[in-house]
């Protein structure tokens, strides 16, 4: 016993052993033994934009352009259930900004910012409808450096004299992750699509498509009077759903509302983003402009009442159609879209 002991203490004999328990055991992938040549534990260290935190998880939140800077990239695990690395790996939010609502008292109401996510393999967050849970965009990858960021602004509203075009919402951008900006004035593609002006079709969503889908189309309107002002637009579609139609053409007829928006916890909190605008109604006092979608849509104007409300910035949500209330010269002017948002959490502990 005692010579055993003898040669487990000797500088040479404790380099051989150490050597053969690391092969054996795992003790160099534990970093474990001083010069033993093991991977040291390592948790993702970064920052940039806004920190905070839940549980093992921080969350940076970067409501305009920056930089996602890694220090220190976490560890792969080496076998399953290894406790001494943290994952490379990141979940995310990118969404765009939303579109421009039309001015002129026709006015469409704007496309919500494009929206795209994913929950890491690791995460236990309630995630999103739109949840990529495999292809190229899940399970996203990180490396010490840093990312640019890219948050879209919202799209600028019309106005109706001269008439000037609306703009769609910019694209945001994070990585190899690129959400594309809400389309803006009537029936215009985006993310989200704009809804359709008097006579005019709703706008495609998901432009260009990726899958799962960034957004959806606006509502559609067709028929009703020919050569007249009359009647109401459709509602932008949202990250949860489309645009809807007016409910009918010419007189008494209302706006339709803007597309539901769609919910995450990655900021651990439930947060409704992208909701699409209302549209605009006209000319006759019985038109309501419609509501806008759950997650920053603004509302359109009708003939009387408020006037069209913008997009929430921060989420996304496109701006509400303009409408046309009392007065021969009274004709409104069409909301800016809501800018977007770019949202990274990842283990740090």
């Amino acid at each position: 016993m005692r010579d055993l002991k003898n040669k487990l203490t000797s500088s040479k004999n404790t380099k051989n052993t150490q050597s053969r328990r690391g092969k054996s055991f795992g003790y160099q992938v534990l970093g474990f033994g001083a010069g033993g040549g093991g991977v040291v534990a390592q948790f993702t260290q970064a920052t940039g934009g806004t920190i905070s935190t839940s549980g093992d998880y921080k969350i940076h939140t970067f409501t305009g352009s920056g930089t996602f800077s890694v220090a220190a990239a976490g560890n792969l695990p080496d076998f399953p259930g290894d406790p001494s690395a943290g994952p490379n790996h990141v979940s995310y939010v990118v969404i765009a900004g939303g579109g421009g609502g039309t001015g002129g008292g026709i006015g469409g109401g704007a496309g919500a910012g494009g929206y795209r996510e994913s929950k890491s393999p690791d995460d236990s967050y309630t995630a999103s409808p739109l949840n990529a849970t495999s292809g190229p965009t899940f399970n996203l990858t990180i490396a010490d450096g840093g990312y640019p960021i890219t948050v879209g602004c919202g799209g600028l509203g019309g106005i109706p004299s001269p008439p000037v075009s609306v703009t769609p919402g910019s694209n945001s951008v994070f990585q190899s992750i690129t959400s594309a900006g809400g389309g803006g004035g009537n029936g215009n593609a985006g993310g989200s699509g704009a809804g359709g002006g008097h006579q005019g079709p709703g706008g495609a969503g998901n432009t260009p498509p990726v899958s799962p889908p960034q957004g959806n189309a606006g509502g559609t309107n067709s028929g009703g009077p020919i050569n007249t002002f009359q009647g109401a637009s459709g509602g932008g579609g949202g990250a949860g759903g489309g645009g809807t139609p007016a409910s009918s053409q010419g007189y008494g007829s209302n706006a339709g509302p803007g597309g539901a928006g769609t919910t995450t916890n990655i900021s651990a909190s439930p947060v409704v983003y992208s909701g699409g605008g209302g549209g605009g109604a006209w000319n006759s006092p019985g038109d309501a402009g419609g509501s806008g979608g759950s997650g920053g849509g603004g509302k359109g104007a009708g003939f009387s009442g408020p006037i069209a409300v913008a997009g929430t910035d921060g989420l996304g949500g496109g701006g509400g159609g303009a409408g046309k209330p009392a007065g021969p010269l009274a004709i409104q002017t069409g909301k800016n879209g809501g800018s977007g948002v770019v949202i990274i959490r990842y283990k740090y502990q």
